[in-house]
């Protein structure tokens, strides 16, 4: 049995297969990872979207929300005019999704998965973006429950009216009510650098060393809790395809024309990538 994770998908179905393909993957008994943003920017999020739920419901994936999953939940849920006067008119590729006859099977699937996957045999989370240094194992789980909860139940209209503000940006445990829950989400599917008194930035997409003196990236905050967890993310393309302690960044920028990556965490670690185009 071997374990992979894989980077940002993002729609872009082809590459994913000739990765799948490249791994052997063996659906009688191993299993795919999937790191967030399953969906948008590519040239086919209806079927990655409808490939990545059928490894899941036969029991061979596990799939946490990125930043552009929780916004193909939230324009189905809102509807399109809503949705951009909350997303601020982004450009995307989620129509085919939205009109698709499955759609509403595919955006509860959706909505009912986590922030957050923890293996611990493997010691291995795997989350979307980033983390406060505030935050332990236990407090990391705890809070992605705690998101997970609003998101499948029912009031999750209401949640996901109130959720795109970018403050608060820092982890205070007296938090409460949506900020509370802004934070959270905006920490698992947003996060790329933080402060050194562990205030999180939602703006900055550039690789290490293109940021403001102030910024480290989240990884690097030498007083973060999780050092003693591996971790494997994505979201950040700029970054590529990172591995320093405990921590393996997946993102190769695929839907930028980069490639598609998947990294073994059983086993030996082994990392596992194709190209965007077959040119």
């Amino acid at each position: 049995m071997a374990i992979y994770a894989i980077g940002d998908v993002q729609g872009c179905l082809e590459p994913l297969r000739r990765l799948v393909d490249h791994i052997n993957f063996d659906p009688s008994q191993d299993q795919l990872w999937f790191a967030g943003d399953l969906v948008n920017r590519g040239p086919d999020s209806l079927g990655a979207l409808r490939f990545i739920k059928t490894l899941c419901d036969q029991g061979q994936g596990t799939v946490i929300l990125g930043n552009h999953d929780v916004r193909l939940i939230t324009t189905s849920l809102l509807g399109r005019k809503k949705a951009n006067k909350i997303l601020g008119g982004k450009v995307d590729t989620l129509g085919p999704i939205l009109d698709a006859p499955d759609r509403d099977q595919l955006v509860t699937w959706l909505r009912n998965q986590p922030l957050a996957h923890y293996d611990e045999p493997l010691n291995t989370l795997m989350i979307h973006a980033g983390l406060p240094p505030q935050w332990n194992l236990k407090r990391t789980l705890s809070c992605a429950d705690e998101v997970q909860k609003q998101l499948r139940g029912d009031k999750h209209l209401k949640f996901i009216k109130r959720l795109y503000v970018n403050r608060p940006t820092k982890w205070r445990k007296r938090l409460r009510g949506m900020k509370r829950s802004r934070f959270i989400t905006n920490a698992f599917t947003r996060t790329r650098f933080c402060e050194e008194n562990g205030t999180l930035n939602f703006l900055e997409k550039g690789a290490p060393g293109s940021q403001p003196k102030k910024l480290v990236p989240w990884f690097a905050h030498p007083k973060r809790k999780t050092q003693d967890v591996r971790i494997v993310f994505g979201h950040w393309a700029s970054l590529g395809v990172h591995q320093s302690h405990n921590v393996i960044g997946l993102d190769s920028g695929c839907v930028w024309g980069g490639s598609l990556t998947a990294v073994r965490l059983n086993k030996s670690l082994k990392f596992y990538s194709v190209p965007a185009r077959l040119d």
